[in-house]
């Protein structure tokens, strides 16, 4: 009785629930279903349970576990699912209701209870499919969080909703989204009305006649960006408060925020709130992938919205998060990839020591068409013999030996580094990491997925702040002369600061407002793939 939304009950014990036992079994029954429950497997799962139900009920002898007071907690915490972004179909929230509504609780049911909340902890804990950032099964963090153990001590202590608040993400960002999720469920909730779509090229300006500027406006006041307080405006014409409402909206959801309507603001304006609902749900779902981190200055930067946050992590009394816009690498060829780093090291006018691919696809048919190419840009070329000189000028022998690889391309720490006046090192096999720019025009760019694949920051002298706040030596003043043009100097970061790099297209920023942002990538729909594959379709009959 497999179904795709719940989860893979084994054949007996998922007989047993369809017949409805209604008195407690002995120990052998326990004992039967819970090894009956041991051989299901979840397709693409970040966890493996095939001993869960063994370990959980042979500790006590594979007596019941649950009495009708917990097991009504338990059913509560798995119908509050949603919460978490999570279906309470998935946990049989439903079949569990019926089967706790009789006389007792049955060995299937008891047995059944316990999966479910396996389940939920573990899914809370790691996320339901394997993430990028964990690939190896079972996923490393359920060592120091063991669900089984979690649940039998939450039993044992009549704490179950407290192993519930363990198993969530610390991370801030979580309980925002946690937030920001319901009200949408509620905004969901309402009936909407779309707006009718312009004509192509058509665009409406402050100030002019606009026939449906009374639904515009009940749309504006709906997602929050219209305050309740407004002055009133004219039925038909888009009116100041309306477009200053308007710019706010294109803010928060990747639009230029110029205050007109054209036809990509009407379109987002009109997306079904359900689908922002979805959305929501996604980026927790992301969130769960994220590892534990102990207190502590962290970094993270969310890339399809184009952001980046630095903050103390476990910290009572923190200061506010720093928040920046970010470029990141382009959607066709030089995607950002996802993944933990750990910034080591800060190079105040750093040379660019340009990647082969950047090498190879650019520099070179430039230098062949322009041989002063290397001079003009403030570049070099360094023998990989470790011995000579830099060469600028290039003859034929030298490019020979550029095509044949004894030489790399750097350019030299000044204005026109395309790194700009720092970069923030975190060693790992792709050469990601994040750096200033000397093209500050870009920021102004809603769609800033412009790099070959490293991360520049808009504000990075309050992001060396940041990183380098509790550097013995280098104050904030320091930090700001370091920025001025000098040679090349490094500074070791101590301790080395976690740098999270994820994806969600709904996010909130530190002040509680949603962000909405386009799928740069293509995330979602193979996000989606996964967590709908993750049960296998009951078989044909």
């Amino acid at each position: 009785m497999k179904t795709k939304h719940a989860p893979a009950l084994s054949l007996a014990l998922a007989l047993l629930l369809h017949l409805g036992m209604a008195q407690a079994a002995p120990a052998d029954d326990i004992r039967a279903l819970a090894a009956s429950a041991s051989s299901t497997e979840h397709k693409d799962s970040p966890y493996d349970e095939h001993d869960w139900l063994e370990r959980f009920y042979s500790k006590n002898a594979y007596a019941p576990a649950w009495k009708p007071a917990t097991a009504r907690a338990a059913l509560a915490l798995l119908k509050d699912a949603p919460v978490n972004g999570l279906s309470s179909a998935d946990y049989n929230a439903d079949g569990l209701a019926t089967a706790l509504s009789g006389n007792g609780i049955a060995a299937a049911t008891d047995v059944a209870l316990t999966e479910a909340m396996l389940h939920y902890l573990a899914d809370l804990k790691v996320g339901r499919v394997r993430s990028e950032y964990h690939t190896t099964l079972p996923d490393p963090r359920l060592s120091a969080f063991d669900p089984v153990e979690q649940l039998r001590t939450a039993l044992a202590q009549n704490k179950l909703a407290g192993a519930v608040d363990a198993a969530q993400p610390s991370v801030f960002l979580y309980k925002k989204v946690k937030v920001l999720l319901a009200h949408y469920r509620d905004l969901a909730s309402q009936p909407e009305t779309p707006l009718p779509p312009l004509a192509d090229k058509t665009k409406v300006e402050e100030g002019k006649p606009y026939p449906h500027a009374a639904q515009l406006r009940q749309r504006l006041a709906l997602l929050g960006d219209l305050p309740a307080d407004a002055a009133p405006t004219p039925a038909d014409v888009y009116a100041k408060p309306l477009a200053d409402a308007v710019r706010t909206f294109q803010a928060r959801n990747g639009l230029t925020d110029d205050g007109v309507l054209g036809r990509g603001t009407i379109a987002s304006l009109n997306v079904p709130l359900r689908v922002r609902v979805r959305q929501l749900e996604l980026t927790l779902e992301r969130l769960r992938w994220l590892p534990d981190f102990g207190a502590g200055p962290i970094i993270a930067v969310n890339l399809p919205t184009f952001r980046l946050w630095a903050f103390q992590l476990g910290m009572p009394d923190a200061p506010p998060p720093v928040e920046m816009r970010v470029i990141v690498g382009t959607a066709v060829k030089n995607q950002t990839p996802l993944f933990i780093g750990t910034m080591r090291y800060v190079e105040f006018n750093p040379y660019w020591n340009v990647p082969k691919s950047i090498e190879k696809a650019e520099i070179i048919p430039k230098l062949k068409a322009k041989p002063n190419y290397l001079v003009d840009n403030q570049m070099e070329l360094v023998p990989l013999s470790g011995t000579g000189e830099p060469i600028q000028k290039v003859d034929a022998e030298t490019m020979q030996g550029l095509l044949d690889g004894k030489f790399r391309v750097r350019q030299r720490p000044g204005p026109s580094n395309a790194l700009g006046a720092v970069k923030f090192a975190m060693p790992n096999p792709d050469n990601i990491y994040l750096h200033s720019t000397s093209a500050r025009e870009l920021f102004k760019k809603t769609r800033r997925d412009l790099s070959h694949g490293c991360i520049r920051v808009e504000k990075p002298v309050e992001l060396a702040k940041f990183v380098l706040g509790n550097h013995a030596t280098m104050t904030a003043e320091d930090i700001e002369a370091a920025m001025e043009p000098a040679p090349m100097r490094t500074v070791s970061v101590k301790p080395a600061i976690p740098v999270v790099l994820f994806y969600a297209t709904a996010i909130t920023d530190q002040h509680g407002t949603a962000l909405f942002a386009q799928d740069i990538y293509g995330r979602d729909p193979a996000l989606e793939a996964a967590l709908a594959g993750r049960y296998p379709k009951p078989a044909k009959r």
